[in-house]
């Protein structure tokens, strides 16, 4: 039968649509066109809101140091249960109830990717998918040391995607990670790594070339160099150069955007960043914004995490090296209002915000958990929707990192359009995903309903239905039994695979596993794992 939502504002800005009254068809988890010979359930919205399923293209919510976290705040802190790092059932469910209904995670390594895989087929309510790690793997720098062609580095890179069943390529403080192995604890885009003649910069530029090469949906997703690091700003600066016009996204980039002006030395470059990308439209970015209270940083970057233990709160800590390929570091972390550099990053983040004027580019993140927690996210569309309450809180935050904030001068509010941009088509089109962030014909039947309210964090925390795949998995803000009718997203490049042999020579040689027994087959993730598969073109497919 067609279900009908009828009389809604539609906020589809993929199709035009920008909150005029209209009626929504679906019918088998589709949206379809509309027909007077069919029989319907109708449902009346009375000018609610209507948008498609938000999709979070950058969420820490799989994986082992998903699990470290939950393990060092169990029982330790307090605020654990409200959000920092819920466990998988406890996720899905938090997204659906604010709308969500796809979830990215941005760090997958390629000796965890089976157990990842698992942990997501355990979220229900939400299509997921992940961006493997590439960019500290000794397989990439013995490659680039010895000068490996452009198709070898191309074949690699789509061959990993196969087996790990990613989407996208991710790269955390490129050699930096492999770097600190050997004691280092900086490492500038162009230094070279410790026993390979290989620096950050030519790990970009070679995995954007393959990328591109490739036809990949989504561009090299980008972790810079010296996250954290006042001054950082020049390094942010650099790495969009580096790409030479080749597209990049650049993840949680406030943590990347700090100056050194002030007493203090630690400054927003927010209007620089900002100035740059305007001159650079094959950038992207997620904020990946801070906001007051208790989380945990978990994070791959292990020479920043290192860094950042001392002031673990609570002061339970891990940092480890993972195989040949990468590290991993989880800190407890709080962030306070009446901290100045805090304060600031909280203000960074809403400057970069608002001070980008194009919302295909910019995606709503908090970098789950390290910044906040996802269920942040309401209270953070509140801040980019209503400048009076922006101004109040700039007033409740340290004085002296407001005096040094440009907020207090931009009165720039968002629309419902463009939330509906950021938070849904644009990471849509950015990931390849036809079928999603949209409410045109043939689109998934992923659809939030919201009852309009004066105040966008209401309206956003609780929404009146949610649909996945035409199936009502929320009523007024709270889940209807645990759905599992999702899917992991894909991509399947062509590449010689000549590169296998190669491989397995390589993990025979450094690993704790055969190759083969790394591959996970599309057959593997639904027997066994639990998850259908859909595969995305690549350009000029």
């Amino acid at each position: 039968m067609t279900t009908v939502l009828k009389g809604g504002k539609i906020y589809d800005p993929a199709n035009g649509r920008a909150g005029e009254r209209g009626d929504i068809h679906f019918k088998d988890g589709a949206v379809v066109a509309p027909s007077k010979n069919t029989r319907a359930e109708e449902i009346v919205l009375d000018n609610h809101i209507v948008m498609a399923g938000g999709i979070d293209m950058h969420t820490h919510i799989g994986g082992g140091k998903v699990n470290i976290a939950r393990l060092a705040l169990n029982g330790v802190c307090e605020h654990f249960a409200d959000g920092a790092t819920p466990h998988a059932l406890e996720t899905g469910a938090r997204y659906a109830e604010m709308g969500f209904t796809a979830g990215f995670e941005p760090a997958i390594l390629p000796s965890n990717a089976r157990q990842a895989h698992m942990e997501l087929a355990d979220t229900p309510h939400l299509d997921t998918g992940g961006y493997v790690m590439l960019g500290n793997t000794d397989m990439l720098f013995e490659l680039l040391a010895a000068d490996a062609s452009p198709d070898t580095i191309r074949d690699f890179v789509a061959c990993m995607l196969d087996v790990t069943q990613c989407i996208g390529v991710k790269v955390v403080n490129p050699g930096g990670v492999r770097a600190f192995k050997f004691n280092r604890r900086k490492l500038n885009l162009d230094d070279t790594a410790d026993h390979y003649p290989v620096t950050p910069r030519r790990i970009i530029q070679a995995l954007s070339a393959a990328i591109d090469e490739l036809g990949l949906p989504h561009p090299l997703h980008v972790h810079a160099s010296n996250l954290g690091v006042p001054g950082n700003y020049q390094t942010t600066l650099d790495t969009i150069k580096a790409a030479e016009g080749r597209r990049l996204h650049i993840t949680h980039i406030q943590f990347h955007s700090y100056g050194t002006e002030g007493d203090r030395k630690f400054s927003s470059a927010a209007a620089e960043i900002v100035e740059t990308l305007k001159d650079h439209p094959n950038i992207t970015l997620d904020v990946g914004q801070v906001m007051f209270g208790q989380t945990v940083s978990i994070s791959g970057d292990t020479m920043q995490q290192y860094e950042l233990a001392p002031h673990a709160d609570p002061d339970r800590w891990t940092i480890m090296d993972i195989e040949c390929e990468a590290g991993c570091g989880v800190v407890p972390f709080r962030y306070r209002d009446k901290n100045f550099v805090h304060s600031l990053q909280w203000a960074i983040g809403l400057e970069i915000f608002l001070l980008m004027d194009d919302p295909w580019r910019v995606f709503l993140t908090t970098d789950h958990p390290n910044g906040a927690p996802f269920t942040c996210y309401p209270r953070l569309i509140r801040l980019l929707m209503d400048k009076s309450f922006r101004k109040d809180m700039l007033a409740r935050i340290h004085p002296e990192a407001a005096a040094m904030s440009r907020l207090a001068d931009i009165d720039r509010e968002y629309t419902l359009e463009e939330i509906a941009v950021m938070t849904r088509a644009g990471p849509a089109r950015l990931l390849g995903l036809d079928n999603k962030g949209h409410l045109g014909e043939g689109a998934d039947a992923d659809i939030a309903v919201y009852e309009i309210h004066d105040n966008p964090e209401v309206m956003f925390a609780s929404p009146l239905y949610v649909f996945k795949n035409g199936k009502k998995i929320v009523e007024r803000g709270h889940t209807l039994g645990v759905d599992t009718d999702k899917v992991t997203h894909t991509v399947k490049p062509d590449y010689d695979p000549a590169i296998k042999e190669w491989l397995r020579k390589h993990y025979a040689e450094h690993r704790s596993v055969r190759f083969d027994d790394a591959v996970i087959s599309a057959d593997e993730m639904h027997d066994l794992i639990g998850v259908q598969t859909k595969d995305h073109g690549c350009r000029g497919d």
